[in-house]
């Protein structure tokens, strides 16, 4: 047995997530000792409406969560998501000299620096394994593991529910709403999804991603933002016609040019080959892929959400903090010493599939390259079929930036050739 006091844990939350907190604390007591090097019990359980919650014992359930963080716990637990009150919750009992372990991926990306400056002011360690990609470890290998290389590239499938809706799609040829309607049924998808399919919970991961791989602060305005309400089958069928499939991808990149750097952080759709190892992670799994100058590539794979794969993550954090508590030591601080200005999406370079309807006639090619040689936009492939009285014209680019790519896209669809610019969706994982 233990010689050393309890490591007294707050917890913030009850959910999904929070009931398998308390059911592993329980479950795994006596691992848990064993591998903290003292006892780890639960101090109490904030909650709204404590009479909700039957699952879990009455006498920890309280409405109080201040009252409970002032209390002589050690630790604090959040997994009640957004941004107030968690927020001023965390900076309360970081401010206090207490742990903190969060799941709050939204909060982080807004707020991580008041975070972390309550951190380092009391001593305290922050955590926050879980706030990216549920069960995976890939906060601490990026924060930790890499810490002596220098990562450039971070590309992966974080949103779980999007996956699952563009794997349907890809699999079945079925549309967007008739897929998502699918996912909504099975559980994979919320009665609102905005936060899912329009982008928003996947730059919010980028955000956190970004900030911990090249030493920036960046928040999640910083993050340019498309979701994956427009991709239509046709685009789905496109891709797999060009041996690709479509993924909504989190890409946070170093930039290199005239001397100095920057780095570009966005989320939006993108056509991704089928080689690549990213395009084989179907259904709600999520993966992230990962390239250093020394360690070279890496994939960090497995389930993305969930109440028992995030629970993991999160008792993870909890036995390095409470190891740390009990052995005096320190987490890892914020490391944003480079400061990198976060590019314009205007200005940075990808690729592109531009998929146009057009008339089925001498010259229509010609004049299209002459918009794209006018915008600096070279061509990498072009493919067209004809129909009875018009055609379908399919252009890869080299990468341009975003800005001229529009411009020549806008200039395009005002050409009495061209019909309809029926898509435009970037390229990724591949030199063309």
């Amino acid at each position: 047995m233990s010689s050393h006091k309890p490591i007294k844990v707050a917890l913030l939350g009850c959910g999904t997530v929070g009931t398998e907190v308390v059911r592993l604390l329980t479950d795994q007591a006596a691992d848990l000792t064993a591998r903290v090097g003292a006892p780890v019990e639960l101090a109490g359980i904030a909650v709204r409406k404590p009479n909700k919650h039957r699952d879990v014992p009455a006498e920890l359930l309280t409405a109080d969560a201040e009252a409970l963080i002032a209390s002589d716990v050690d630790v604090v637990v959040e997994v009640i998501g957004g941004i107030e009150p968690a927020r001023s919750l965390l900076l309360a009992a970081l401010r206090s000299g207490k742990s903190v372990v969060t799941a709050n991926k939204a909060l982080l990306a807004e707020h991580s620096a008041d975070l972390f400056e309550a951190s380092d002011a009391s001593g305290a360690d922050l955590y926050f394994e879980a706030a990216v990609a549920g069960a995976i470890p890939l906060l601490r290998p990026l924060r930790e593991s890499l810490a002596g290389d220098r990562i450039t590239r971070v590309m992966g499938i974080v949103n779980g529910t999007t996956n699952f809706i563009l794997s349907g799609m890809d699999s079945t040829g079925a549309s967007y709403g008739e897929t998502l309607e699918e996912a909504t049924r099975l559980g994979y998808a919320e009665a609102d999804p905005t936060a899912d399919v329009d982008g928003f919970d996947a730059a919010s991961k980028a955000a956190i991603l970004a900030s911990l791989a090249f030493h920036s602060r960046v928040t999640a305005a910083d993050v340019h933002r498309e979701g994956i309400a427009s991709v239509s089958a046709a685009d789905i069928a496109a891709a797999k016609a060009l041996g690709r499939t479509v993924k909504l991808l989190a890409i946070c990149e170093r930039v290199t040019e005239d001397g100095g750097e920057s780095i570009s952080v966005r989320v939006h759709p993108a056509m991704i080959p089928k080689s690549h190892p990213l395009a084989g992670v179907n259904g709600a799994f999520n993966a992230v892929f990962v390239e250093a100058d020394a360690a070279g590539e890496m994939m960090f794979y497995g389930q993305g959400a969930g109440g028992a794969p995030t629970a993991s993550a999160v008792l993870g954090d909890l036995v390095a903090v409470a190891r740390n508590r009990v052995h005096r030591g320190r987490g890892p601080r914020e490391s944003a010493y480079a400061a990198l200005p976060v590019r314009p999406m205007g200005q940075t370079p990808t690729r592109y599939h531009i998929s146009l309807d057009v008339a089925d006639r001498a010259g229509v090619l010609s004049q299209v390259a002459a918009v794209f040689a006018e915008h600096d936009v070279s061509i990498a492939a072009v493919r067209q079929e004809g129909r009875v009285d018009d055609a379908s014209l399919v252009i890869v680019t080299h990468a341009a930036t975003d800005a001229a790519l529009r411009s020549t896209v806008d200039k395009i669809g005002g050409l009495p050739v061209v019909r309809e610019v029926v898509s435009v969706m970037r390229v990724e994982g591949e030199e063309l």
